[in-house]
């Protein structure tokens, strides 16, 4: 068997085709790439907002938590007043019942309660 010769021109033919399949597979890896990230950008948005949403829920939560603790830490305080503070056990029960002293200036505050 002969060898067979390849001409100039077909060999730079068979290059320059080479290349063009080079560059073509190599710009149809960055668009499956894109693609790809793309993908990952679509599931990850849905996801994002679910996570904002239960973060806010979640500072609701702490924002009740702390107004309930320290609605508990006041009523802990007014009733250890209550069983240890004669003065203030008294103020309280002048105020309830509406009773003042001869003399005294009584003012009272409306509360938002």
């Amino acid at each position: 068997m002969s060898k067979k010769r390849i001409s100039i021109k077909k060999l730079a033919r068979v290059e320059v085709t080479t290349r063009f399949i080079q560059w073509v597979n190599k710009a149809l890896y960055l668009c499956l790439a894109v693609a790809f990230g793309l993908l990952i950008a679509a599931t990850a948005a849905p996801q994002k907002k679910e996570y904002e949403k239960l973060q806010a829920q979640l500072r609701t939560a702490q924002e009740r938590e702390r107004e309930t603790l320290a609605r508990k830490d006041h009523q802990r305080i007014e009733l250890q007043a209550l069983r240890e503070d004669t003065a203030y056990l008294e103020v309280q029960a002048r105020d309830r019942l509406n009773f003042y002293r001869e003399g005294e200036r009584v003012l009272r505050f409306e509360s938002d309660r």
